[in-house]
């Protein structure tokens, strides 16, 4: 406010100080003429000079000083500068100046601002039906932890639903009969009761009865309860053979080699709890098998075998018995005897995520003919080393095993009367090794391994000189068992690959190395150092399928009729076949045998058969 008036008072005094100066020059002005518009307001102001006369400046300019104090008074100056410029107006921005607006203003709104829309009164909310929940009456669980997969299961191939039965035969060189069939009642998944027979004949060129037949029949049955599952088997089995291998130095006429057959009645139950997905679970089974064996002379061997075991399982932690009660009765001409054995497995088990543990002891009481009592360990060790590829597995374990004829006899048919009965100890074996996986499909197991093995059993030829009479032969080539009485050591490599490609290809094959130091016998007679057994199966098409096999043994030792030392070769046997399926129930089939047609010797002077091949036709119903 002060300072207000300070600045009208300057202005006032320079007012009555200049004005006398400029009066005589002065024009007094005359009032702007304001022209009214529709749009804008337009001020226009006119100056004129009129011609002013000398008497009248006096007056003029004392009218002018009052009125330019009254109008400093009260008007407010606007002192700011309009759009960056001065005030250009024509008398010089005089406060004196008069404006008169003659017009009222009236905003006007563009059309871009409008606002044309009215409300909408129609009611089109949408109809919403009412809801309705249903609460689960279920436990939340925590799934961090990784559950064993349900097994998936596979979809049923259109040509297998209605084929629940097959038969096939054959026939070809070497006189060569070949048949088979199967039934059983179809797809039941808590019942599958059905039979079989097979049999296989062949007749050598190269030696007189080079004769051999294998028949098999049986029927079985399997159950599945709610808790139970209970299977059983009966099967009978016929082997035939003659003699056919001899000493030609040792035969002076034509012979008629002694036939030799193998009869085997068997049979097997076995009842056994269903497996439960549980932490906490009581797993038990409950077993019986035996078998009635004898031979065209009087061998006779009679074996009943009752075994079971309990066993508690609590999360990763295992802990049981197994038992086993095993009666056997061995007849021949020169003895009748009583070989058994009773047998206890207590064990405990862990098993986490990387590793595996089973630690227990096998007790083991011999009676009969012979009574002895034996603790072994029974301990295996397993752990992941490359997770999901490779593991490291550990084992030590013992046994006693019998010297079963019925054994014996599916090793070597050529066996000779009386065979000699001790059982033999396997004191301590021990094996360490590597299994898995290298890369999807290829899988492995590779160990080696150190037995200690008391009185081990071994074949050795018991060659007898023909009779005086040639038509009674008695002097053929057949096959005693010797023991290695003390400990032996047996040291060696074993290897297993199965290569699966795809579902069309399986290649797979076993490797088998031993050393053997024995304590009494010169040699490991009649058994090899190296073993190879390799096959194949390759799906072609929906329509064929190739199989392939390779055995190869190598070189054994025997003793000939002269009591010296003789070496059997190392061998290698291919066999191969096809098989065309020509429509959904009709088959044919290809088999060979022998195709590299090698001339060797299983055993001394029984040679093998050499090429053969066969082929027939199957029809499954």
């Amino acid at each position: 406010m002060i300072t207000r008036f300070i600045y009208i008072l300057l202005l006032t005094t320079l007012a009555f100080g200049v004005a006398p100066a400029r009066a005589q020059t002065r024009q007094p002005a005359q009032k702007p003429v304001i022209k009214p518009s529709t749009n804008k307001t337009t001020v226009k102001t006119s100056v004129t000079k009129p011609v002013v006369k000398n008497t009248a400046k006096a007056a003029a300019a004392k009218s002018s000083a009052k009125k330019l104090g009254e109008a400093a008074a009260k008007v407010k100056q606007d002192t700011t500068k309009k759009g960056g410029q001065a005030n250009t107006a024509p008398n010089n921005g005089s406060l004196s100046e008069e404006i008169v607006v003659t017009t009222i203003y009236k905003p006007v709104l563009a059309d871009a601002v409008k606002i044309r829309r009215n409300p909408n009164l129609d009611d089109t909310q949408p109809y919403k039906a009412p809801v309705t929940y249903t609460t689960l009456d279920k436990r939340v669980e925590q799934n961090t932890s990784i559950r064993q997969l349900d097994a998936m299961k596979m979809p049923l191939e259109r040509d297998s639903i209605l084929a629940n039965n097959f038969v096939r035969a054959g026939f070809g060189s070497l006189r060569t009969l070949f048949g088979e069939a199967y039934i059983n009642n179809g797809a039941d998944e808590a019942l599958q009761v059905g039979a079989f027979a097979k049999h296989l004949s062949q007749q050598g060129s190269d030696l007189a009865k080079q004769n051999e037949s294998r028949t098999e029949a049986g029927i079985f049955g399997k159950t599945i309860g709610e808790r139970n599952t209970l299977t059983g088997r009966v099967n009978y089995t016929r082997r035939n053979n003659y003699f056919y291998g001899y000493d030609n130095a040792l035969v002076t006429a034509p012979i008629d080699p002694a036939k030799q057959y193998f009869n085997t009645l068997s049979a097997e139950g076995e009842l056994a709890r269903n497996f439960q997905d549980t932490t906490r679970v009581l797993t038990y089974a409950l077993k019986a098998n035996g078998y009635l064996f004898s031979n065209a002379y009087s061998a006779k061997e009679n074996n009943v075998i009752v075994s079971g075991y309990l066993n508690q399982t609590i999360n990763q932690f295992y802990a049981g018995l197994g038992a086993s009660l095993d009666v056997a009765s061995q007849k021949d001409v020169a003895y009748s005897l009583n070989n058994s054995f009773l047998r206890l497995n207590p064990y405990l088990k862990f098993q986490g995520d990387n590793y595996k543990i089973d630690a227990g002891v096998n007790m083991v009481k011999e009676f009969g003919f012979s009574s002895r009592f034996f603790i072994f360990p029974a301990v295996k060790l397993e752990y992941q080393v490359v997770p999901e590829y490779v593991r490291l597995f550990a084992e030590a374990k013992g046994d006693v095993n019998r010297t079963s004829l019925r054994s014996l006899s599916e090793i070597n048919p050529f066996l000779n009367q009386n065979i000699n009965i001790k059982n033999s100890v396997d004191k301590l074996d021990v094996a360490v090794g590597l299994k898995g996986r290298l890369f999807a499909g290829l899988g492995f197991k590779a160990s080696v391994f150190r037995n200690s093995v008391s009185d081990l059993p071994l074949f050795l030829s018991a060659i007898q000189p023909m009779v005086a009479n040639p038509a009674i032969p008695t002097g053929n080539n057949r096959f005693n068992v010797v023991y290695d009485n003390g400990k032996a050591r047996v040291t060696g490599f074993n290897g297993e690959l199965d290569y699966k490609a795809s579902d069309n290809l399986n290649i797979f094959g076993r490797a088998e190395f031993r050393d053997y130091k024995l304590a009494t016998q010169t040699e490991a007679w009649n058994l090899p150092k190296f073993k190879l057994t390799a096959g194949t199966a390759i799906h072609i098409s929906n329509k064929v399928d190739i199989n392939g096999s390779l055995l190869f043994r190598g070189a054994v030792k025997d003793v000939n009729s002269a009591g010296q030392v003789v070496s059997l070769k190392a061998f290698a046997d291919l066999n191969g076949g096809i098989n065309y399926k020509a429509t959904k129930q009709i088959s044919v089939f290809v088999q060979a045998n022998n195709i590299l047609n090698q001339n060797y010797q299983t055993y001394q002077y029984y040679r093998n058969y050499s090429f053969n091949i066969f082929g027939g036709a199957g029809f499954s119903f």
